[in-house]
């Protein structure tokens, strides 16, 4: 077996960063050795691959270190080694407190790291489990150093605009859905320094909020929890497209530089005044036409023209979600009330959509245990009744939201 670790010694790069020692093995596997004599073998690993798995193993029988540090923060520990209780969860609960969208992106990561595993035999983030199994069978402490999944999410979505927001949906989505096949020397290639750095300059290109709070932030909290944790002598795994930024900060952290805190990180941004004026506006540019239109050409004119606005705008939600395969009831439901909730800044149809489904077409315990599998193809979202939900949700939300803008050039033709 090739270990990055038993490279021959003329590979290997020696060089000091600040007040630190590198010893540069591979492009993802670094011996840090800091001012007070305490260790760190950091290892980058692709999240779905064998190799990665077999390294992290290799390193910590061969290092005997006091402590272990993982990528992975409590709860989604729990979610991959405890069994749920799927009856206690109420989906309706998850609209109703405005995390759709939250839900059904991390949904779609899951799937795509859930397909890749399939594609290459390793299931996600089985290296990290394999660094917490070793932890217990050794009676090794260890260290939980990311920050939490929802916490990640939350500042994410606070951070993008509505049009971020939509690509990022965007991108899981159909990455989900895909059907590209990735063999296993491509998913070693993406641990490659280089090729690392040019996918994430081209997400900082698109989605420069989403690369900040993905990557960058976590490079800071995964270094900072890393570098205080108790121990002279650490194993610390991280997936390779940390590396490099882990690395800047334990620069930081060794050199008293200005760095954020973990506190600072795992506050939720409070919407400025425009994010929350923004909200306003297109409700608002709405009754102003509607009431121009009244002004200048008089109360029926003026009423057609709301007319046309609500079957617009109905029709855009009854379509979608149509599509979506929603309950009758249901479909009804929200393209009757999308045109009010279009002018509700707070309130959305989604939401409605959602909350009804699974009201209609309650989730059962099945649908949460089949869940990661059923949403790895587009049929499963219609069949599995948690995802359908979501589909609802997104659909409705997309349908209300192109009927409003394709509305706007009637009202304003009509003026």
């Amino acid at each position: 077996m090739c270990c990055a670790a038993s490279l021959p010694l003329s590979l290997k790069l020696h060089y000091t960063l600040d007040n630190m020692q590198v010893e540069k093995i591979s492009d993802t596997y670094h011996h840090i050795t800091f001012a007070d004599g305490s260790e760190v073998f950091l290892i980058g690993t692709a999240h779905v691959s064998q190799h990665s798995v077999e390294e992290v193993a290799e390193t910590i029988d061969r290092e005997h270190p006091d402590r272990i540090c993982v990528e992975l923060d409590a709860s989604r520990l729990s979610s991959k080694t405890k069994k749920q209780s799927w009856e206690n969860t109420d989906i309706r609960k998850v609209f109703k407190e405005g995390k759709g969208f939250l839900l059904l992106a991390n949904t779609a990561l899951a799937s795509f790291q859930k397909k890749l595993g399939a594609q290459t035999g390793t299931a996600p983030g089985e290296e990290l489990l394999g660094a917490v199994k070793l932890a217990e069978e050794r009676s090794i402490p260890l260290s939980l150093c990311d920050r939490d999944i929802q916490v990640t999410f939350k500042r994410a979505w606070a951070k993008s605009t509505l049009w971020n927001k939509c690509k990022l949906l965007a991108t899981l989505i159909s990455a989900a859905f895909s059907n590209e096949e990735i063999s296993k020397e491509e998913l070693e290639e993406l641990k490659n320094q280089e090729t690392l750095e040019g996918m994430l300059n081209e997400v900082a290109k698109e989605l420069p909020s989403i690369k900040e709070v993905l990557i960058d932030e976590r490079d800071i909290f995964l270094a900072t929890k890393i570098y205080n944790s108790p121990g002279t002598k650490k194993v610390a795994v991280i997936g390779a497209g940390h590396t490099k930024g882990v690395l800047s900060a334990f620069s930081k952290l060794e050199s008293n530089g200005d760095i954020k805190s973990p506190e600072e990180l795992e506050s939720i941004p409070k919407s400025k005044g425009f994010g929350k004026a923004a909200g306003y506006i297109i409700p608002l540019l709405i009754v102003l036409l509607l009431v121009i239109g009244i002004v200048m050409n008089g109360w029926d004119q003026g009423l057609r023209t709301f007319l046309y606005w609500i079957l617009v705008n109905a029709g855009g939600t009854l379509i979608a979600t149509a599509i979506a395969a929603a309950h009758p009831l249901n479909i009804l439901c929200c393209a009757i009330t999308s045109p009010f909730f279009a002018l509700n800044p707070v309130l959305g149809v989604g939401m409605l959509g959602g909350i009804l489904e699974a009201t209609f077409r309650k989730p059962k315990v099945k649908d949460f245990e089949s869940l990661n599998d059923d949403s790895m193809k587009l049929s499963g979202w219609y069949k599995n009744r948690i995802l359908h939900c979501l589909l609802v949700f997104f659909l409705s939300s997309v349908g209300s939201m192109l009927g409003t803008f394709i509305a706007f050039p009637i009202l304003i033709s009509r003026i």
